[in-house]
């Protein structure tokens, strides 16, 4: 079956347009300030399968409707950030956004997990003219965002590796040390903000 129920148009048209929103954003701060918004933008529609894995793992029902309301991520987006100011000057302006409204958002860079992952996230729900899964005209569709900064990316593309590398042989200590990695990578990204701020004051 379909996990999308023949969607997967709207979510890839869904993708495009979000991309657009911060590439726009960014196009705008950059003749503004002189710098990027973000180092790098990256966005995807969840993999068929990987959705129907989800679906499975959290006991729903199998079906389109599991994939695009009760499950929020079917189009995620990942805006990594050269500095930790620049997360929150991109939550501030999709706040501005007209057709799209935070529905949920989790600060893990302020209260990081326990086990040193940070990040902020986000879930987006955007208005589309197209139909939705439960009848709406215009329709409603779920974006997850993820911002994060350079250090924090690294450190979280480590975890998720450890995490799926199932024959790890010091699975213990490795937490620990990652946990230590993330607090000392959080440091820098205070101390780099607090040097940039140096730097522009004498500007």
């Amino acid at each position: 079956m379909d996990i999308y129920g023949g969607y997967t148009p709207v979510l890839d048209s869904l993708l495009k347009q979000m991309l657009d929103y911060f590439r726009k954003e960014n196009q705008l701060h950059q003749e503004k300030t002189g710098d990027s918004l973000y180092e790098h933008l990256i966005g995807r529609v969840k993999r068929p399968e990987s959705m129907l894995e989800k679906c499975q793992r959290k006991e729903l029902p199998v079906t389109p409707k599991s994939a695009l309301k009760e499950n929020r991520d079917s189009v995620g987006i990942r805006v990594v950030c050269n500095f930790i100011d620049d997360i929150y000057t991109c939550i501030d302006l999709i706040k501005e956004w007209d057709d799209v409204e935070i529905v949920k958002q989790k600060d893990y860079i302020t209260n990081a997990k326990p086990n040193g992952y940070r990040s902020y996230h986000m879930i987006l729900d955007v208005e589309r003219p197209e139909e939705d899964i439960v009848g709406n005209t215009p329709g409603h569709y779920y974006v997850e965002v993820q911002l994060r900064t350079i250090a924090m990316d690294t450190w979280a593309s480590l975890e998720h590796e450890m995490k799926y590398k199932h024959k790890i042989k010091n699975p213990e200590m490795i937490g620990k040390e990652l946990k230590r990695v993330a607090d000392e990578l959080a440091s820098c990204d205070v101390s780099m903000q607090t040097l940039r701020h140096l730097i522009r004051e004498e500007d």
